[in-house]
């Protein structure tokens, strides 16, 4: 940061880019210079018995050798100050890096006598142009294997340029300042994200909503980052520093915590949890209704779970082509209703307890199955989650809407995605509810749903509260940005939504991003070491955790961090940053993608894994595993980089954590009762 500046255009790549890939290269040359120098030990000699007229002899394989060895080890050199220049000063101290510049200019011109050399060693190893035949199997071998390397080089550094070149690159920052061109900039920047959609997922074209889909993620995404001068690489870094940045203020607020002699927030009571909630409110239904909400993923979510035997546990489950009845209740599933397979399997439900089930996913649709659980006497509605790139669209299309249902106020928005499935799930679901409770009409309605299929099965129960009064909705790691925050209080009553841990998907929003981005810019401003040290920590991290002395040391002045928890971006003007990254940077603080803030929507049962302290760390003990609260959407507004994040949010784990919670509750009373 910023970004690199060669041949008068920005590239996706930073000066201190270079370090890894310098140093990687300089290896391999080195490998090649060693077998080089062998060959011309062993040939150069040889090379004198060969014909001499024209350039189809000696003359010719002697300027090939003598020319690759000294090309060999002059960008050797230049590779070795590349790395050397690249690795100076912070991210944002570029001025310690102006030689970097120059120096890729210069290895960029040495591709062409590369070029032209290895034409040659083409034309005599491969061609038989050249009349000089080499004996030596060793020295062939290495030629050739020289030769064809050099070419494979040559591409990956063509394909290289192809991956850093920014098409917008020629635009200046000064140049965007007025309002009439920085309008004209970010439709430059969608057209551009939009296109490298409908090239890279053409096949989504044909969807009906595809290309409206395009635009809305583009528009997002041109939002999000258009004149922030980061490179793929600062991100990767700021969100490494962001790691160390929130373990800090993690350690600091316990500190405060234990100061203050403040009682915990979290409790490993579960009877004091659900002491005041409604009686349908409790694990153990929540850990039935998500058994069904995971049954809803079909087949693929069977094969994850079980990679080598799947298709065995599928099999006995699976409906012959032929066998097939006409008038199904199943809908857009293959031949051998593999994806109604999979939910029989994992719902452990037989076929007549399944009374619809809709597998047609395409963007802003998604599957949905509709069972009758007798033993609860209830009609379930199981929405699925994301699983597709089409859901992943769906997903990204986070704008937000109008929407509007009974009780709800006025100026109510949503996510626009997860609105337009919820709308498209609606018709085909009233006929299919209409008919289910003339069937069973002393059931009740109960709505369920993980990630994507957790939000969407919150925007259809409010639709259909008018008419289905008592309806309830159990959520599994519901999206952040769904609705707005009045309309997240009315949910309260009849939604209950479970989170684990650092769930990503439970703080994901436009405006957690914005936050995301306008943090990882200030820590980047805020550290004192250079790229490549970060990205070596960050490998560190992942492997070992943060060590409790990069928790300071990381920082040009730590206090910095605190009073950059605030948008003032003239924090930024710090020694060592540029006055145009500085501007920049206020001028990304100050923008926004969407005037409405969206929260998660119900009643919100955080469980997290217990922190185990002094002695419970070496021995075992009967203390519980988790421990929870009940949170308010507030405290999933801020992106958190932990290592779970990813995997907290996986079905399998919501369901292993409260089965966990319910197994030790019970061993807890057992153990009292004795």
């Amino acid at each position: 940061m910023p970004a690199l500046r060669l041949l008068g255009r920005k590239w996706l790549a930073a000066s201190d880019d270079l370090v890894f890939p310098s140093i990687f290269e300089l290896l391999f040359r080195f490998v090649w210079l060693v077998l080089i120098a062998l060959v011309v030990e062993v040939l150069y000699p040889i090379t004198w018995q060969c014909e001499t007229e024209g350039w189809h002899g000696g003359a010719f394989v002697r300027l090939y050798l003598c020319g690759t060895l000294a090309l060999q080890a002059c960008l050797m050199l230049l590779l070795a100050a590349l790395a050397q220049q690249s690795a100076r000063g912070t991210i944002t101290d570029t001025d310690s890096r102006k030689l970097v510049a120059p120096l890729l200019l210069l290895k960029v011109f040495l591709v062409l006598p590369e070029v032209g050399l290895n034409v040659m060693g083409t034309m005599w190893m491969f061609c038989e142009v050249v009349e000089c035949t080499v004996t030596d199997k060793f020295s062939s071998i290495v030629i050739q294997s020289i030769v064809l390397f050099n070419w494979v080089q040559l591409g990956l550094t063509v394909f290289g340029l192809f991956m850093v070149f920014d098409p917008l690159g020629s635009v200046n920052y000064g140049d965007i300042q007025d309002t009439p061109n920085q309008v004209r900039h970010h439709r430059k920047v969608t057209g551009l994200w939009s296109r490298r959609f409908r090239w890279a997922f053409c096949w989504l074209k044909r969807d009906e909503h595809g290309k409206e889909a395009f635009q809305q993620v583009a528009a997002l995404l041109s939002a999000l980052f258009r004149s922030t001068d980061l490179v793929p690489s600062d991100v990767v870094a700021g969100c490494v520093l962001l790691r160390v940045r929130q373990k800090r203020e993690t350690r600091e607020m316990r500190r405060i915590q234990m100061l203050n002699d403040e009682e915990p927030i979290y409790t490993t009571d579960v009877n004091k949890i659900f002491s005041e909630t409604p009686p349908w409110m409790n694990l153990e239904d929540a850990m039935h209704y998500l058994r069904l909400s995971i049954a809803a993923y079909g087949w693929p979510y069977v094969l994850y779970r079980h990679c080598f035997t799947g298709f065995c546990k599928l099999a006995s489950h699976l409906t012959c082509c032929c066998c097939r009845p006409k008038n199904s209740i199943v809908t857009d599933d293959n031949c051998c209703l593999c994806h109604f397979a999979g939910v029989k399997y994992m719902s452990k439900l037989s076929a007549d307890d399944i009374i619809f089930a809709s597998f047609n996913n395409r963007v802003f649709e998604l599957p949905f199955c509709v069972i009758a659980d007798h033993d609860r006497e209830s009609v379930v509605v199981a929405v699925r989650g994301s699983i597709s790139l089409r859901d992943i669209f769906t997903d990204f299309s986070a704008g937000s809407e109008r929407f509007e249902a009974d009780g709800l106020p006025e100026d109510t928005a949503a996510h626009k995605g997860m609105s337009m499935g919820a709308a498209k799930m609606l018709r085909r679901l009233l006929p299919v509810l209409d008919r289910t409770f003339q069937q069973f009409p002393h059931y009740d309605l109960v709505l369920t749903g993980h990630s994507l299929g957790a939000g969407v099965a919150v925007l259809v129960a409010l639709k259909l509260r008018p008419k289905y009064p008592h309806l309830k909705v159990f959520a599994f790691s519901t999206p952040a940005g769904l609705i707005s925050r009045e309309a997240a209080r009315f949910t309260e009553s009849f939604v209950l939504s479970i989170g684990v841990g650092d769930d990503l998907v439970m703080r994901l929003s436009v405006h957690s991003i914005e936050n995301l981005r306008t943090k990882v810019i200030q820590t980047i401003h805020a550290t004192k070491l250079p790229k490549y040290r970060i990205m070596l920590n960050g490998f560190g991290y992942a492997l070992f955790g943060v060590p409790a002395r990069d928790l300071e040391s990381t920082w040009r002045r730590p206090e910095d961090l605190e009073a950059n928890n605030s948008d003032d971006s003239d924090a930024l003007l710090v020694q060592g940053v540029s006055t145009e990254a500085a501007l920049v940077s206020r001028n990304v603080f100050a923008r926004r993608f969407s005037s409405a803030r969206l929260f998660t929507a119900g009643r919100i049962l955080h469980i997290v894994r217990r922190k185990r302290m002094g002695i419970e760390k070496k021995v075992r003990t009967q203390e519980p595993t988790y421990e929870m609260r009940w949170a308010c959407p507030e405290d999933f507004m801020e992106l958190q980089v932990m290592p779970r994040m990813l995997l907290d949010h996986l079905p399998e784990n919501v369901h292993r954590t409260i089965q966990t919670v319910i197994e030790e509750k019970h061993s807890y009373r057992v153990t009292q009762v004795v």
